[in-house]
């Protein structure tokens, strides 16, 4: 499939906002849900704007899924899902939606798998049929397993292994989590994927490619009688799971000093990684901490950019990200030092700039410029029916409360100066944070 690039794009890009975007005050987006027999969660927003329509599938699995030896199930499956099932073809299934007219794609995070399907609104049920066919009866064959693997080991090798700075969100968070299985990235380990048997593979799809463990969203050019009614044809009859669905309740234990480290990798220039730890996402502590990233380091008027790259010439580029998870995860502080620059110049200027927010309130001028940038960033992230439909699916994965959807900027207003200080006393201590230097190797 055409993807994001799962370490360093996301990581300096999307992580932050990928599966949480909501949409800003005074813009409620309507929605219609409802549950079937088998446990499939279905959320239909009707929006007549175009004549398109998306078909959402979001399964509650990610890389925090995988087990222990096994790492990467959960994004290879995300490729295995494409290769037909009883009544499509092996690799038919994109030429069925581009012969339509329509486009698809996948992703995987470290909680969540998600599939949709765009198309005209005159092939809704082309689009239910075919979500409907890989969730009844995919075909997990020998032929479609050894296919994949060669695709996503060379995938490992293009994004990660290979890629200058590909590495360096996997290097972070292994030394950060030592407990959470959010150690292992999403893509996984080579050697985990070529030796998974065909057993392994399959007891991984019949626990979570199951309707009760999938939310189903259908948003566009619908009506939501005849779209209700189009579900139930062709996903009411799907059995539900019957095995218990493993959900991890490993707890990461906060750390009470600094790790420091090294890793050398085939880069020009050195980076430096701070990671700090971050409350899940969806917490209040969570929008607090999402705020202070955004004073830091969100554009050129944020504090970091001015004081580091304009001012002190110091950085190439410096960015404060929050990695929002479903359970705690990592606020990650990243730079890279400028021509010259000893990277340990460029970690105190960081450093200043963390002490800094922690010792001082922020202006209420600089309050009022990050709600405003909050309520852009959110009215700008679900302008298109595909993205409200991830949200909205996303939303009820992760809180079971779509309509977090329309709560998002109440969250970011319920935020004071106050808060944004209190969190940055409390998370970014130097006791108990991951320092890792990523440098060039010495050839």
């Amino acid at each position: 499939m055409k993807k994001i690039n799962l370490n360093l794009l996301l990581f300096l890009l999307l992580f932050a906002v990928l599966p949480f975007a909501g949409f800003g005050q005074g813009n409620r987006i309507e929605f219609t849900e409802f549950k079937l027999a088998n446990g499939l969660h279905v959320i239909l927003h009707q929006d007549n704007t175009t004549p398109n329509v998306v078909v959402n599938i979001m399964y509650h699995v990610g890389a925090k899924n995988d087990y222990a030896g096994r790492t990467g199930f959960a994004h290879f499956f995300e490729h295995l899902m494409f290769e037909g099932s009883k009544n499509i073809g092996r690799g038919e299934f994109s030429e069925i939606v581009e012969k339509a007219g329509g486009e698809l794609n996948a992703w995987t995070s470290f909680d969540i798998t998600n599939y949709y399907v765009y198309v005209p609104s005159n092939q809704l049920e082309l689009g239910l049929w075919l979500e409907s066919e890989r969730l009844l009866h995919p075909v997990i064959d020998s032929i479609g397993i050894a296919t994949q693997k060669s695709v996503v080991t060379e995938e490992m090798k293009q994004t990660r292994d290979n890629r200058p700075y590909g590495r360096l969100l996997a290097e972070t968070i292994k030394r950060a989590f030592t407990v959470h299985p959010y150690k292992s990235d999403v893509i996984g380990q080579d050697e985990h994927i070529r030796n998974a048997t065909q057993e392994n593979i399959q007891s991984f799809h019949d626990m979570y490619y199951v309707p009760n463990n999938a939310v189903l969203v259908i948003a566009g050019d619908i009506e939501i009688a005849k779209t209700r009614d189009l579900v139930n044809k062709y996903f009411g009859d799907i059995p539900a799971g019957t095995i218990k669905i493993n959900r991890p309740a490993v707890i990461e234990p906060r750390k009470t000093e600094e790790t420091r480290d090294t890793f050398y990798d085939n880069i020009q220039l050195p980076a430096i990684i701070h990671a700090y730890p971050l409350p899940p996402a969806g917490s209040a502590d969570f929008y607090a901490m999402d705020m202070l990233s955004t004073l830091l380091s969100d554009g050129q008027s944020s504090r970091m950019y001015k004081k580091l790259v304009d001012e002190e010439q110091t950085a190439l580029t410096v960015q404060a990200i929050p990695l929002a998870l479903e359970d705690p995860g990592l606020k990650i502080v990243f730079g890279i030092p400028n021509m010259g620059v000893d990277p340990e110049t460029l970690e105190q200027g960081i450093d200043n700039e963390l002490d800094k927010v922690k010792n001082e309130l922020i202006s209420e001028n600089e309050y009022q410029k990050l709600l405003n940038q909050k309520e852009s960033d959110l009215v700008n992230s679900n302008t298109s029916i595909s993205s409200r439909a991830s949200s909205l699916a996303s939303y009820f994965t992760m809180y079971k409360d779509a309509d977090m959807i329309n709560k998002q900027f109440s969250k970011y207003q319920a935020v004071t100066r106050e808060d944004i200080q209190r969190v940055a006393r409390e998370y970014l201590k130097k006791e108990g944070r991951i320092v890792l230097y990523y440098m060039p190797k010495n050839n």
